[in-house]
């Protein structure tokens, strides 16, 4: 593939919610945008719109599909929900706050901490190999589906956690030293056998953003 043949995604984290504010995990559980998130989400539309995209692909959690609304409206786009795309199954975890976990599973915790990629979360929950694998699958087949084509995606912190890595080539298990701002906006593109990161973490659209995430 050549380097005007790229396929380039612009990746954003849904907008903030009153369970990223109290540092809660919500994993799959539904969780819809505060009044910050909603502003987020108009704000990133807004930048958008100087942007031309083939497609919108977004996470099928509320958090994520009213972030891709309000995109989707201004870029004249239907947004295609995927499961896929949805934030890594906490288990047991989900609803807690970070302190909350490691206080009642502290065993747990200190795995998870730790990005141990093959401690699967009790009660459902997804190993941080699977989730990557599942991430790495969706990404692949949107890449397939649009060669060549500027496609924007709606999803997770978690899921930008995989993606930086997948671009970067940093272990799983490597602590995060990078930034996953609600509702800013991150590039990368694919050559036709590997990622490459382009920017990340590009919030000057806003006035402020979280990265509440454990490891920042």
């Amino acid at each position: 593939m050549t380097g005007a043949a790229r396929t380039r995604l612009c990746l954003v984290r849904h907008g903030e919610t009153a369970w990223n504010a109290e540092r809660r995990l919500q994993g799959h559980l539904d969780v819809p945008l505060n009044e910050v998130g909603a502003a987020q989400a108009e704000a990133t539309a807004a930048i958008l719109a100087a942007h031309r995209f083939a497609a919108c692909y977004s996470s099928d959690l509320v958090r994520a599909s009213q972030t891709a609304a309000a995109a989707a409206r201004v870029l004249g786009l239907s947004p295609r929900h995927e499961p896929a795309l949805r934030e890594r199954h906490y288990g047991l975890f989900q609803g807690l706050t970070y302190d909350e976990a490691r206080m009642h599973h502290p065993d747990e915790y200190a795995r998870f901490e730790a990005r141990d990629p093959e401690f699967v979360f009790p009660s459902g929950g997804e190993s941080l190999s699977g989730f990557a694998r599942r991430i790495g699958a969706a990404l692949a087949g949107i890449a397939e589906r649009h060669r060549g084509e500027a496609v924007l995606i709606v999803t997770h912190g978690g899921v930008l956690d995989i993606v930086h890595r997948l671009a970067t080539g940093k272990t799983l298990a490597a602590p995060r030293d990078f930034v996953i701002p609600n509702a800013a906006l991150n590039w990368i593109e694919f050559d036709g056998s590997a990622w490459h990161l382009v920017a990340w973490a590009d919030r000057r659209h806003l006035e402020a953003a979280r990265d509440e995430l454990p490891n920042a």
